[in-house]
């Protein structure tokens, strides 16, 4: 018996569950790390580049299988590499799914520390200053309280299906989202020492761009903000009617991803100089002291600072950051779950509660261990897994796919002259260009 699939059911819907699943801590949390801590200018003038010639073609390519297929990620590219290369698609497709787990298990934990920041404030304003102080201290106690409490959050919405569940939660937070990312903004730019941060930020030193491990950091970092690698962009198309115009789509989602992460670029690393300028240490021989933990311990001293005023900051800074969090754990949950419902014959509340529980049983494992797994799992995630599943898409798109790929069949005949191109530079440019950038790193 078939399975009627959910889908999205309007256009201005998806493209806020795709842009929410793009516009995560990637954004808001792993940008303005990453920039900071590789040149600032020089870091946000590749990123840039980056997006444009490889993350873009990379989400298009994804979006075009699912869409193509209207199959979870794992059949899709099954079918889209048959007959030859079945397997192998099947492997890749198993791949991204284990990347998605893997990504959920390191998100989870860190969504929980913004879900406990975010809470902090308020339990400060009711007078428990203990159960504020206790949220905001790194522990064992808080993940394993955290963590599982994210997860549920994540599985609630899931359980209602796309629209009803995704669609829906994306269309209220997305919006939200971006208001208290603007509102926050413009009060950190008006605090002192915040010009020195826009300076760092806007103004790239040129002769870093040649750097190849700069131009790899740039790479993971564009294709984890847009989630591109682990199947949920994929699963997201395969909602989707066939016909619809992704180019379009595909150029709104990113467009909105970019300018998120710029925004979060423009709050963060001014906010990090305000913190220096207010006598924090921030800054080590040029590195962020703590790296991505470091918004953890200087801005919650930072809106200490402010007085009153600055608890009503950190309560919006965090809750932003939780919702943030919260539109990207929902694509990455849904690639298993699509599996499990479609190729294995689970009940949609069966397939989030048992994808729910692997996630957990991988979070706690990095809670347990988290000094020798925790960095080393976002670096596999970030610098191997989603650029390397990028190159597949383009694989695939281009070479693999014999069958239903207008694409290939446009790129052959030539007859409308900018799919074609579009086709060949898929199919030719990219490929190239994230070897090169692989082959540089590995050499370099």
């Amino acid at each position: 018996m078939s399975i009627v699939r959910d889908s999205f059911h309007t256009r201005i819907g998806f493209i806020l569950a795709a842009a929410g699943s793009a516009i995560g801590l990637g954004n808001i949390w792993g940008f303005p790390t990453q920039a900071a801590n590789n040149g600032g200018g020089a870091f946000l003038f590749i990123y840039l580049i980056v997006t444009l010639l490889l993350a873009l073609p990379a989400l298009y390519s994804e979006m075009y299988i699912g869409n193509q297929a209207q199959k979870n990620p794992v059949t899709a590219l099954q079918e889209a590499c048959a007959p030859k290369s079945a397997r192998l698609g099947k492997f890749a497709g198993l791949f991204g799914l284990m990347g998605a787990i893997l990504m959920l298990s390191f998100y989870s934990i860190v969504a929980g520390w913004m879900l406990s920041h975010a809470l902090a404030p308020l339990s400060e304003l009711v007078g428990f200053n203990g159960a504020a102080q206790w949220m905001e201290t790194s522990s064992l106690g808080r993940n394993l309280i955290f963590t599982p409490i994210f997860i549920v959050l994540t599985a609630l919405i899931i359980f209602q299906g796309i629209h009803a569940g995704i669609e829906r939660w994306s269309s209220r937070l997305m919006p939200t989202l971006f208001v208290m990312l603007i509102g926050l903004i413009i009060y950190i730019l008006q605090q002192p020492g915040a010009s020195a941060g826009l300076e760092m930020y806007l103004i790239p030193d040129f002769s870093q761009l040649t750097d190849p491990r700069l131009i790899i950091s740039a790479m993971g970092q564009a294709f984890f903000s847009l989630s591109i690698g682990v199947g949920g962009m994929m699963v997201y198309g395969s909602y989707l009617k066939k016909g619809d115009n992704l180019g379009k789509l595909v150029a709104s989602i990113t467009a909105l991803d970019t300018l998120i992460a710029f925004l979060a670029g423009l709050l963060i690393i001014p906010a990090l100089f305000v913190a220096q300028h207010n006598g924090l240490k921030v800054f080590e021989n040029g590195v962020l002291i703590g790296e991505g933990q470091l918004i953890f311990h200087i801005l919650p001293n930072l809106f200490d600072a402010m007085g009153e005023v600055g608890i009503l900051v950190g309560l919006v800074f965090f809750a932003l950051m939780s919702m943030a969090a919260l539109t990207s754990t929902l694509s990455s949950t849904e690639v298993p779950v699509s599996y499990l419902v479609e190729d294995k014959n689970l009940s949609r509340n069966k397939a989030t509660l048992a994808v729910s529980l692997v996630v957990l049983l991988a979070s706690m494992t990095l809670v347990a261990f988290f000094d020798p797994l925790f960095g080393m799992i976002i670096s596999w995630v970030n610098t191997f897994q989603l650029p390397i599943m990028g190159l597949f898409y383009f694989i695939v798109v281009g070479w693999l796919w014999s069958r239903g790929n207008r694409l290939r069949t446009e790129a052959r005949q030539g007859d409308n002259r900018w799919i074609a191109l579009w086709a060949n530079y898929l199919r030719y440019v990219c490929p190239v260009l994230i070897s090169i950038v692989f082959i540089n790193v590995a050499f370099g």
